[in-house]
């Protein structure tokens, strides 16, 4: 089989969520990455059966989830919390999300493939993940079947139609800073290399964020040594990567005044953030354990929120040594 072609295939197996829980930015580059011979347990969306299958196309031994398995989920705004700060819009990479600044966004339910990225943007933390009705209402195996390959359908259609967006709005920024250029500059001056636009900047800082997020997650639930120390050479990779994003973005507005440290303060703002909401979530998850009266489900949770508090606190040390004077 062709390499273009074994892409296709792992491509066409994978749920289309977009989620970058493989760590990488959406299912067509997990695709090339295991065409390529990277792991095929990274995708907790398409869970056990697309292990199975994966296995089978690329003839490896089927090996444990790296996460747990994610059933279809849906975003869901608590409209009345909204403050229209368009974060969440920037990070959905379907566009299924609807708004403007300053005004109430929503969530399209036909087109969210219920891949977190817009949780961990939202600064008023308005922003749930339930079960997707479609799902849900779907009683059969045939009838989740159909469901799951329409939603892949969508999925892909609208990531691509993104990708193609993003991409037109920074040809035409480049464009416009050509022209300026070439109004100051002789006619032969060369022309200046293409730029992502800032919305393309905000939007991967939002993938780049989640992703931070979720390996702050795995570092605090880690128990192997050598699994922690390659989690916190991840984050620090990830950190960089956000820096140089904060760096592209400050260049392009009135940020480019702020002081040297700005750049990693804010970043530790959005660490310490980050850490509190997971806090949070693992709180209703206790909360949620003892109202059911489950004793191992509560001793399990109180040792996650033992882990949460730590990462809060080392998050909220490394911001206290940055704004120190």
């Amino acid at each position: 089989m062709l390499a273009t072609q074994l892409i296709d295939a792992i491509d066409a197996e994978l749920p289309q969520t977009q989620c970058t829980k493989c760590g990488h930015d959406g299912c067509r580059p997990y695709a090339e990455a295991i065409a390529q011979g990277e792991a095929i347990n990274r995708c907790p969306p398409g869970g056990e059966e697309t292990l199975e299958r994966l296995a089978k196309l690329t003839g490896r031994p089927v090996i444990a989830l790296a996460e747990p398995p994610q059933p279809p989920l849906l975003a869901v705004i608590r409209e009345a919390e909204c403050i229209g700060c368009t974060k969440c819009i920037q990070a959905c990479p379907v566009d299924a999300i609807l708004g403007a600044a300053k005004q109430m966004h929503t969530v399209i339910e036909s087109e969210c493939t219920g891949c977190e990225l817009c949780v961990a943007p939202c600064p008023v933390d308005c922003i749930d993940l339930v079960s997707h009705p479609q799902w849900l209402a779907a009683s059969t195996p045939s009838e989740q079947a159909d469901y799951l390959e329409q939603r892949a359908i969508k999925g892909r259609s609208r990531f691509i139609a993104r990708n193609q967006r993003l991409a037109f709005e920074a040809e035409a920024k480049a464009q416009r800073r050509a022209k300026r250029h070439a109004a100051g500059q002789p006619a032969a001056a060369a022309p200046q290399a293409p730029e992502l636009s800032p919305s393309a900047l905000r939007a991967s800082r939002a993938r780049q964020a989640a992703a931070l997020k979720r390996l702050e997650r795995k570092l605090a639930a880690a128990q192997d040594d050598t699994q922690r120390q390659t989690l916190v050479d991840q984050l620090e990779a990830q950190r960089q990567a956000l820096d140089k994003i904060d760096a592209a973005l400050a260049t392009d507005g009135p940020a480019a005044t702020t002081e040297p440290n700005a750049t990693r303060r804010h970043q530790k703002r959005l660490a310490l953030k980050a850490a509190e909401q997971s806090l949070r979530h693992v709180r209703q998850q206790l909360a949620h354990a003892k109202r059911q009266q489950d004793g191992a489900a509560v001793r399990q949770v109180e040792e996650q929120l033992d882990k949460a508090q730590k990462v809060v606190d080392s998050a909220r040390a490394a911001l206290d040594s940055e704004t120190m004077p």
